[in-house]
């Protein structure tokens, strides 16, 4: 599978066909983030990492929620800061966790939610 088809950029207008609906074949990581987010920048090359390693098993979306109006999926997934990562799966989020956080915790957090 394209590198292109397991990590892409997502917006608000797109967000249901290239996430919810595609999670009912692929479980889909969504990364909620901002520019200005110092945690953001530094948990997006361990996502692409981690996607990459699963080989197809897990996609990434990345929505930049101070672009137009990605802020409302923000608002509709209640989050609270930022980075905010949910695994979308069947079209319902089965996880979620905020904050820069180490591949450890990544790999464990995909291996306990996609290989229940």
């Amino acid at each position: 599978m394209d590198i292109k088809e397991l990590i892409f950029d997502v917006d608000l207008e797109q967000f249901d066909e290239m996430v919810i609906k595609a999670s009912s074949e692929t479980p889909v990581l969504v990364d909620l983030w901002a520019e200005w987010c110092s945690p953001c920048l530094v948990i997006a090359p361990v996502l692409k990492k981690l996607v990459n390693e699963y080989g197809g098993e897990i996609k990434l979306a990345k929505v930049e929620v101070d672009e137009g109006e990605n802020m409302k999926l923000a608002g509709h997934y209640k989050v609270r800061g930022f980075p905010t990562v949910l695994l979308i799966m069947n079209g319902e989020e089965v996880a979620r966790f905020s904050g820069a956080k180490p591949l450890s915790f990544l790999r464990n957090f995909i291996d306990d939610n996609i290989k229940k």
